[in-house]
Formats: structure tokens, sequence, C-alpha cells
């Protein structure tokens, strides 16, 4: 037969002398002993609750809470107070530059909006300076092309001038050789050139 060592180890020696009837066996006198002495002292009262240990209690209580407090002093405090000094050196830098950007932009469009006001009275200069250029050469232009009109109206008055003149010439030859011939037709003979030109001139100024 195999016997495993749990059960040589849970197994009563047999050697042993059996316990009287009515008697604890040896292993058990002492567990028999600590629950008559609990309920001695109690009656089986939690411990936390049992007026006997307060005073260790309040000892273990000052203990943490000193051990607590000088943690939260030496380490714990420190490291926030570090932590909250850098987040806050962090966010005054932080508003530093958005307002310094915030002045660089202001100061951009400051000057965006001059040069442009520039550019504009610059462009209206120009334009006025354009309208007057265009209307002092238009005038100008006028003038030349006024004064050469002036100058071909002259030229050709003057030629209308001598062309009347040369038909007004040609018209009295016409006119003296016409009176002739019709003289000569009514009454058969010749008149004399000085009467034909003083009666040709006395129907000039009679028309």
């Amino acid at each position: 037969m195999f016997v495993t060592p749990a059960h040589a180890q849970t197994a009563p020696d047999a050697t042993q002398t059996p316990a009287a009837p009515g008697t604890a066996p040896a292993g058990d006198v002492h567990t028999e002993t600590g629950v008559a002495h609990d309920a001695a002292h109690g009656g089986g009262v939690f411990p936390p609750f049992d007026s006997t240990h307060f005073a260790s209690q309040l000892l273990w209580l000052v203990i943490t809470f000193g051990v607590f407090f000088l943690l939260m002093q030496k380490v714990i405090g420190p490291r926030l107070a570090a932590i909250l000094s850098d987040r806050h050196d962090r966010i005054a830098a932080d508003l530093s530059e958005a307002n310094r950007l915030q002045a660089e932009a202001e100061a951009a469009v400051e000057t965006y909006e001059k040069e442009l006001a520039a550019a504009r009275a610059k462009g209206a200069s120009i334009a006025d300076a354009a309208r007057e250029a265009a209307k002092t050469k238009a005038a100008a232009d006028r003038a030349t092309i006024e004064a050469e009109l002036a100058e071909k109206l002259a030229t050709a008055e003057a030629g209308i001038a001598g062309i009347k003149a040369s038909a007004f010439a040609n018209v009295s030859d016409i006119a003296s050789e016409t009176a002739s011939a019709v003289v000569e037709q009514l009454i058969g003979g010749n008149a004399s050139e000085t009467e034909i030109k003083t009666a040709v001139a006395a129907a000039k100024q009679g028309a």
C-alpha cells in the first residue's frame, strides 16, 4: 500500500496513545484555550472598536499623519509647486508671445492700410495727371487741326477767288464776243470793241 506525503502528515501516529474519553487531543488544546481566552476578554469584539486598542490606534494615526505631512511638505508639495510654477511661467510666456504677435499683426494691418491709402492717392493723382495730359494733348491737336483747316480753307478760298476772277474775265470776253455777234446779226454791221466792252460793263453793274 502506497502512502502519500500529505496522508502521512495528516495521519495519526500509531505510536501515540489515544486520548482519554472526554478530553481534547493534544494538538487542539491551544485552539480551545485561545477561544476561551478571546471570550474572556471581550466576547469576540472587532479589534478597531475595542477600547483597549485606542491608544495604539491613536499613536499609529499620529505617526501616519506625521509621515504623510512630511511627505507632502518635503516631496509632493515642492513638486506640485514646481509644476504649477512651470505652468504659470509657460502660460505667461504664451500670453506674452500672443500679445507680441497681436501687436505685430496690428502693426502690419496699419502699415497695409497706409500703403493702400497711399497707392489709392497715387493712382488718383496719376489718373488726374493722365486726364489733364489727355485734355492738353486734345486741345493742342484740336488747335493744330483747326489751324490746318483754316489754312486749307484760306487756300481754297484763294483758289475759288482766283477761279471766280478768271471766270469773270472769261465771261467778259465771252460776253463781248457774244454781244458783237448779236449786234452784227441784228444791225448787219460791226460795233466797235470799246462800245461792246462799255455795254457789257454796264450790264454787269446793272446785274
